[in-house]
């Protein structure tokens, strides 16, 4: 008897022992680390220079944000001014007397400014509604109507506009039961440009399977009387569903969604159509497959013009590129949009893909009678200038190591282009971006933002000037005016940051770790606790977390773009200061290197399962060894989309290196995605004589055996990029694998969650404290609500 109680008494102790090691969590404690979210931080930098647009008189308009509200100003370079587009405080009033509804001057949410062609007056777009001005006191709406009839697209709504409209202004097009048509702006008129358009087989149609609107898809010739656009064919395309979640009888949403390895997919009938007789003219060439040499859809930007695609100044001829199914082989083509004949004038075949996930980078000049042509053949991104009619190679453009990235601009007169370049100065960071200036024949390549930063350049229409953004994530935004030598014009304004660091804010700490090959250099960040010591704090160590995004078009850091100060990276700050070491490391197959470095282990079935995991281990591994406080024995790992993939390949493949895994949205197995996201970079594929197919190797679901540690899988039902089968069938085999793991589905959500943003991120936080550090987090703490999120950002209003 005194034996039992003693052994009850042992384990009594030890049970209060473990509660007293353990750290409990209060809901101050996420408060604090709430507070370095986005939406908390926003207002303590000012002078965020954003919205910058060239206006036709070659001034700058742009948004500069303080702690009174946003000012929208006018930069003259040629004066080297800078004032106030308008009074915001009387803009509201009128505004608001207009639309009977409260307009905070403070925050108008301008997203463009047009000033008329003669006069004073402009018009500004809130958003919710246009407006006129002739003066700050003068303004009247400008509601748009829609088209009548109009056929909605299946699937989700989008937001982006129905109309494109012409180069003069007179004309708008727009998409109507498969057809396409144009409104007289000034009377309201409509007539059809097509008649034969049906089902499945209209014209001008936006729909690459997860992206879809009602938005046509074209461009118009300078001129404003020609239209070059697409009969797409989705007739045998194949269809995807969601249903969503109600208590009554629910909607279905169909839409067509071609998939990995269908035989029949989506392609498009190339046209050019006279908008003043309604005349089409089809070129005469086989179907095109639905594919652009940069991105995803036809339309890189999101539904708005078409990309690969440009008229000649007279609109004679039409050049674009056609791409392959799997993206290796690119056809620079020309067609006359009379007779509708095509020429090839250039054909490149790469071995792996094509594209380095940049711009549209190609020029057609036909006034020289050359074109210029973006090429990987040496091993990094260059451009070279072609002949037209031969597509012989000229000369090579630029040089040096260091991929280009955007071409900017092509002065065609004085034979110079100017284009963003980055990892071209050495003994920086090589993903900080620069802008350049070369002539055709290659000479002369010089940059024109010498500063020790990455740039974000936005050049004028004519290329004399050009506004440099640049910043680095330790040193805040300074954004300047450049005439094209590079010589600081006008300063708009230097971001101030004051109140963020006296609110106790630490920027990321850039590391470099080795790949797994151990040669390699990689870059990324690392987010400690801003409480963090190094004295008080060195015999404590952090458990880590690893973000991750595998690409191969992106990475978990960002490349160029994670390289300008920001206040807050996703949640990294706010995680850290819940006792972690946040890190993020851009791999060996994501881009904005070399080619080879962009290709390794991205590039087949099998590399793509590969997501960049081997090199977050090894260098997780390596930062264990350099800082005493690094845990490398609690790691953790999570990460949306790809990344939600990526976190899933960790730890069925890294099962004893990574003990907590957070994984929302992954697209486990390609097969259930998009056709032209993964066949571009793994290929088309390939079924053996047994039906086995090359993608078994790379699907999630098939290695769940070997799952040892905590896993939560996210995802929204009516997800339309990422369809919720891809989640369910690792769920799938993790149930017949009989492993233990947790679920998390949120009714009705898309790929992005919405207003159950707030609560996913609450249980994000809550697994890696309870399951990595050990911890009991606060009983449901709660977030800010998502439509204050909303004010905060954008301010208040109804909209």
């Amino acid at each position: 008897m005194q034996m039992r109680s003693a052994l009850i008494l042992s384990a009594s102790l030890a049970c209060t022992l473990t509660l007293a090691a353990q750290q409990v969590y209060t809901d101050h404690d996420y408060a604090q680390a709430e507070r370095w979210l986005s939406y908390n931080v926003r207002s303590l930098v000012h002078h965020t220079v954003s919205g910058v647009d060239y206006l036709p008189d070659g001034r700058i308009f742009y948004s500069d944000p303080s702690a009174a509200g946003t000012s929208y100003m006018i930069a003259d370079p040629a004066h080297g001014t800078k004032a106030p587009a308008f009074d915001n405080a009387k803009l509201a009033a009128t505004i608001g007397k207009v639309t009977k509804r409260a307009v905070d001057g403070a925050h108008l949410n301008v997203s463009s400014y047009t000033p008329d062609a003669a006069g004073s007056g402009f018009t500004v777009d809130l958003g919710w509604s246009k407006f006129h001005c002739v003066t700050e006191t003068m303004c009247t709406a400008m509601d748009t109507p829609q088209p009548k009839s109009a056929v909605k697209t299946p699937g989700p709504a989008r937001s982006k506009s129905p109309f494109d409209v012409s180069p003069d202004k007179k004309l708008a097009a727009f998409i109507r039961d498969n057809n396409l048509w144009v409104r007289v702006e000034a009377t309201g008129e409509e007539h059809p440009l097509t008649t034969d358009g049906v089902k499945d087989f209209g014209y001008a149609t936006d729909n690459a399977g997860w992206t879809h609107s009602d938005a046509p898809i074209l461009i118009w010739s300078a001129d404003s009387k020609k239209i070059a656009t697409f009969q797409l064919d989705e007739r045998k395309t194949g269809m995807m569903y969601l249903v969503p979640v109600t208590n009554r009888h629910p909607e279905l949403e169909a839409w067509h969604y071609p998939l990995v390895g269908d035989k029949d997919v989506t392609t498009i009938q190339r046209v050019v159509i006279d908008v003043d007789t309604a005349k089409m003219t089809r070129l005469k060439m086989p179907p095109d497959q639905h594919r652009s040499t940069e991105c995803d859809d036809v339309s890189c930007r999101g539904g708005k013009g078409w990309d690969d695609v440009t008229f000649s100044p007279d609109g004679r001829h039409l050049a674009f590129v056609s791409t392959s199914r799997d993206h290796k082989d690119e056809w620079l083509r020309v067609a006359d949009t009379e007779t509708g004949d095509v020429r090839e004038v250039f054909h490149e075949h790469a071995k792996t893909y094509y594209g380095w996930q940049s711009n549209v980078n190609w020029r057609y000049l036909p006034g020289s009678n050359e074109f210029i042509w973006c090429s990987e053949e040496s091993g990094w991104a260059q451009f070279y200038l072609y002949d037209l009619t031969t597509g012989k190679l000229k000369n090579q453009i630029t040089h040096g190591e260091g991929p280009v990235q955007d071409l900017l601009h092509v002065d065609e007169k004085n034979r110079v282009i100017y284009f963003m370049a980055a990892g071209k100065t050495k003994g920086e960071d090589p993903y900080f971006q620069h802008y350049y200036r070369v002539d055709f024949d290659g000479k002369n390549q010089q940059p024109l933002t010498p500063e020790l930063a990455t740039h974000v350049v936005t050049s004028a229409p004519d290329g004399k000037t050009f506004v440099d953004v640049y910043s680095t994530v330790e040193t805040p935004q300074v954004a300047v005016v450049r005439d094209n030598t590079g010589k600081v014009l006008l300063t708009l304004a230097q971001q101030d940051i004051a109140p963020l660091l006296a609110a106790g804010w630490k920027p990321p700490m850039p590391i470099t770790v080795k790949a797994r090959d151990g040669k390699t250099d990689l870059y990324g960040f690392l987010w400690k606790p801003t409480y963090f010591d190094a004295a008080k704090n060195a015999a404590k160590k952090f458990p880590v977390v690893d973000y991750v995004y595998p690409g191969p078009q992106d990475g978990g850091c960002n490349g160029s773009a994670g390289r300008s100060f920001r206040a807050a990276a996703n949640d990294n700050q706010s995680l850290a200061d819940l006792g972690f070491v946040v890190v993020c490391i851009d791999g060996m197959g994501n881009p904005h290197r070399s080619k080879a470095f962009h290709d390794a282990h991205a590039s087949t079935p099998e590399e793509m399962g590969d997501d960049t995991i081997p090199d977050q281990v090894s260098g997780i591994k390596e930062l264990a060894t350099k800082y005493p406080w690094v845990d490398g024995e609690r790691v953790g790992i999570w990460g949306h989309s790809g990344g939600g993939n990526a976190t899933v390949s960790a730890m069925f493949h890294f099962p004893d290196f990574f003990k907590v895994g957070w994984a929302e949205s992954g697209n486990h197995d390609n097969r259930d995605y998009e056709d032209d996201w993964d066949e571009r970079w793994a290929g088309l594929e390939v079924l053996d004589k047994e039906g086995k197919s090359n993608y078994d190797v790379h699907a999630n679901q098939n290695y769940a055996k070997n799952l040892k540690g905590k896993l939560m899988l996210a995802h929204g039902t009516m997800d339309d990029n990422v369809p919720l089968n891809n989640t369910l069938l690792v769920v799938d085999a993790l149930v017949t694998a009989n492993k233990d793991f947790d679920l998390l589905l949120l009714p009705n959500m898309h790929h992005g969650y919405a207003e159950d943003g707030p609560y996913v991120m609450r249980r994000r936080w809550d697994y890696f404290v309870r399951n990595l550090a050990g911890g009991m987090p606060p009983a449901e703490y709660k977030m800010t609500p998502y439509a204050d999120i909303i004010k905060k950002l954008y301010g208040p209003g109804d909209e």
